[in-house]
């Protein structure tokens, strides 16, 4: 099913016709604005400053595998993968709706993104953008957790992406991050968390760019197992459609988890491949 999938989705990055380049570097006719300071609606884990276009729909299929330090006993993490499957519309230019479903704990998220403030060229500095999820945990099990409601299951996130375009090679991200989770794994950490994630991306020749992403957790507790999420990847930009690899050490894809929940160790080779790829309707 993971090979098919991939093979669904190849034609569409490399087999079209026109070369749409100058397209995803210019997202408006109005050349007050600044083009767009990232090329994808992620960076790797945060969400990106870019927005989907009036009435356009994405749909983003993100593929991530288990941690490839066990190495050939589960072929470098493809026996133990997490599927994403993601849709999201433009109401307007500047705001989106999504809905999506993740494989890892069976999550159910809907999502908003609006954008306040974008940069101008010899003008605002930077681009503000507003990003608010809902996420339902269906994978919880009453026998296991006595007690559990519906509440038990639902977490909150919003974020505040800043990125500015330095020049354009250059782009930086700063996601001052509030989420909230219902329930925790653990007792002592407190339901209501704070981060702060920071992004950037280089391009380094007229398709491709290495992007990196991390969160800080500004209050995890003191015993907890889980880590800062560090990740770096890189887009391909074919013909109107951006491609993008990389590797982390979180294997979820949904803010309160990545950020809340990330296990892996870059010291020790604990990290996870993936990749995501998007279809323009």
């Amino acid at each position: 099913m993971r090979i098919l999938t991939i093979l669904l989705f190849l034609p569409l990055l490399l087999g079209a016709q026109e070369d749409l380049l100058d397209e995803l570097d210019a997202e408006t006719t109005d050349e007050s604005f600044e083009t767009a300071a990232f090329k994808g609606l992620k960076i790797v884990n945060f969400e990106s400053t870019k927005m989907v276009s009036k009435q356009e729909l994405y749909f983003v299929v993100s593929h991530r595998f288990g941690s490839i330090k066990p190495g050939i006993e589960d072929f470098f993490g493809l026996d133990q993968a997490v599927t994403r499957l993601n849709f999201i519309y433009g109401i307007s230019d500047g705001i989106n709706i999504g809905v999506s479903r993740s494989s890892f704990q069976k999550i159910y998220e809907t999502s908003l993104k609006l954008r306040l403030l974008r940069q101008k060229r010899n003008g605002l500095p930077f681009t503000l953008v507003l990003f608010n999820s809902a996420m339902l945990n269906t994978a919880l099990d009453e026998q296991t957790l006595p007690g559990l409601s519906f509440e038990n299951r639902l977490s909150y996130s919003t974020q505040a992406l800043v990125s500015t375009k330095l020049n354009k090679n250059l782009s930086f991200q700063v996601a001052p991050t509030f989420f909230h989770d219902n329930l925790v794994a653990l007792d002592t950490q407190e339901n209501s968390q704070y981060a702060v994630g920071f992004g950037g991306r280089c391009k380094l020749t007229k398709r491709w760019s290495l992007n990196v992403d991390y969160g800080l957790h500004l209050n995890r507790a003191a015993e907890s197992p889980f880590v800062n999420p560090l990740s770096i990847g890189f887009d391909l930009e074919t013909g109107g459609h951006v491609f993008q690899l990389h590797f982390t050490n979180a294997q979820p894809m949904n803010t309160n988890f990545f950020l809340g929940q990330a296990t892996g160790d870059w010291g020790e080779g604990d990290i996870f491949f993936g990749f995501n790829l998007s279809r323009v309707f």
